[in-house]
């Protein structure tokens, strides 16, 4: 048996086929840091592109390959959820619009009652939620 722990790091890995859009949405539009940046060499076919907060024990990795065409191919329902305890603000969404997202139905109406979603420059979907999560 696995013995996962609360400090156990978690890595969510995407493709992107722009990481200079993903990082205008998740860095200028949502706020999270880039972490490590890596472009394409002869040597590492992949440029990543690291996002999250310092100190987190999770983080965002979006890769790109131009040799490896890995089309994103996210669901209507394949969420990332960011429980904020908070109503959000207009300004907010209009402001992540302004930097490359969408904002779209969400297939479960459960996220609409509680929150807003937006799909990211490569389609993925962000719910930023108005409950917070409590164990």
């Amino acid at each position: 048996m696995l013995s996962l722990t609360a400090q156990t790091r978690i890595r969510l890995a995407r493709p992107s086929l722009d990481l200079a859009a993903a990082e205008r949405f998740y860095g200028r539009g949502l706020g999270l840091e880039v972490l490590h940046q890596h472009t394409a060499t002869a040597d590492t076919e992949f440029s990543l592109l690291m996002l999250g907060l310092p100190g987190a024990t999770w983080h965002l990795e979006l890769t790109h390959s131009a040799l490896h065409r890995t089309v994103p191919t996210p669901s209507a329902d394949d969420l990332l959820v960011l429980y904020l305890g908070e109503v959000v603000p207009e300004s907010t969404v209009k402001h992540l619009e302004a930097c490359g997202g969408v904002r779209v139905a969400a297939l479960n109406p459960y996220w609409d009652q509680w929150g807003v979603t937006l799909a990211d420059p490569d389609g993925y979907r962000l719910v930023l939620c108005m409950r917070e999560w409590t164990a």
